[in-house]
């Protein structure tokens, strides 16, 4: 690849799909439980990066979103783009993540890197698009880790992506051998 706007878009579909990833398989309860004392959840980073998705391809380039999200309104409750209600289902804020990724890639497709924008939440907050592929990307990626380190805590699956977890391939000794080195070099580390 030698076009720098392809190049970015593929890692940013490349982070999207780790997250999604991440969300495949578990129970409605295992994406929704908080697994950290800031409340991180699957379902709610799906539900975060979905509107980041809206509106930095969307909204900063003239292209509002089509749907209503009332977690990002102005009165919306502290961290309410964070998790899941009880109206909304997984299937739905994962669509919704979907469609926010398609709203997404039809502006990157569409224009240049140079191309201008705005984030009206950024102060002076003019803007290129190649500015907001990076941001999002270095976004998206950040919010993979955590899913991936929150869904390793529910089930051991851990890794980029099925079938290429860049993990050694060790058993579950191995595992317990490399975890128990660490600690006891932590340990002696004092």
């Amino acid at each position: 690849m030698t076009d720098p706007k392809d190049t970015l878009h593929l890692y940013l579909r490349e982070a999207r799909e780790a997250v999604l990833w991440k969300v495949q398989g578990l129970s409605e309860r295992d994406l929704r439980w908080p697994h950290t004392p800031t409340g991180t959840n699957l379902l709610g980073l799906v539900k975060h990066l979905a509107g980041i998705e809206f509106d930095y391809f969307g909204e900063t380039f003239g292209r509002p979103r089509p749907v209503d999200l009332p977690w990002m309104a102005e009165d919306a409750e502290d961290n309410a783009d964070m998790w899941a209600t009880e109206e909304e289902s997984a299937e739905s804020i994962i669509e919704l993540y979907r469609q926010a990724c398609a709203h997404a890639d039809e502006t990157i497709t569409a224009l240049d890197l140079e191309a201008p924008g705005h984030v009206p939440w950024w102060g002076n907050g003019d803007v290129t698009l190649q500015r907001i592929l990076v941001h999002v990307l270095a976004e998206t990626s950040r919010h993979a880790g955590h899913a991936d380190i929150v869904r390793e805590q529910i089930d051991g699956a851990a890794g980029l992506r099925v079938g290429a977890t860049n993990l050694p391939g060790g058993g579950e000794q191995w595992w317990a051998d490399y975890v128990a080195k660490l600690r006891r070099v932590a340990e002696a580390a004092g």
